[in-house]
Parts: C-alpha cells; structure tokens; sequence
C-alpha cells in the first residue's frame, strides 16, 4: 500500500494514476482495491504467466546492458549509484537510438522465452 501511496502522490493534480502490477496477490487485497477506488488508482494487473504482455518488461534490459553488465560494483551502494545515474540519463533521453534498440532486444527476448509473438495466437500442442 505505501507503494501506490507513494506513486499516488508523485501526481498532486488528481489525474488517474494507472499502475501495471503483476498479479501477486497482495496487489489485491480487499484494503488496497478500496485505497485504490477511493484515490483514482487503476490497477491494470498482467496475467499470470505472461511478463512478455507486461511493457515495463523492455524496460529492464537496458538497464542490464548500460548498469550491470560487465560491472563490478564494490557494494550496494555503488550499484545503486549507477542505477540512480543511468536513470536520470535514460529520463533526458527516451529516444536514443541505443536505448530504443535495447528495448526492441528485451521485448524479443522476453517473448522467445514463452514463444510467443505480439498479435498471434500461441500454437496448440498436437
């Protein structure tokens, strides 16, 4: 609940807030649908099993490629740091080229673990 509490309040103007979870179980408790109706919330929840539908996905593996990679980081705090630093970079720079090309290698990546292809019916075992 202080998640979204926290989420809620980045928005001060009352906008909807619609926050994509995966489907845990405490994204759903009977005290955290109230919180939510009551504040404007939305909960869009991603099937269970399906991380390949969820689009903050292709988020991670540019974070994977530009932060961790090939680091050795001496502690948490450093790694957190980098973290901290590629996300302010990434924030000033949604478009670049590299991140954009990043972003299309997680969304194949993702999709090839479940076999799966956006707009196409998965295939029946025979």
């Amino acid at each position: 609940l202080a998640a979204f509490q926290s989420i809620r309040a980045a928005r001060p103007d009352n906008a909807p807030v619609y926050v994509i979870c995966d489907n845990l179980s405490v994204n759903t408790t009977p005290k955290i649908l109230r919180w939510a109706a009551r504040n404007d919330v939305h909960l869009c929840l991603t099937p269970t099993y399906a991380s390949w539908a969820n689009p903050i996905e292709a988020q991670f593996g540019p974070v994977r490629s530009f932060v961790m990679n090939n680091s050795n980081h001496p502690n948490h705090p450093a790694l957190a740091r980098h973290l901290q630093a590629y996300l302010r970079w990434r924030n000033t720079h949604a478009r670049d080229p590299s991140v954009l090309a990043a972003q299309r290698r997680e969304r194949a990546r993702v999709r090839s673990e479940r076999q799966q292809r956006w707009g196409r019916p998965r295939p029946h075992a025979a």
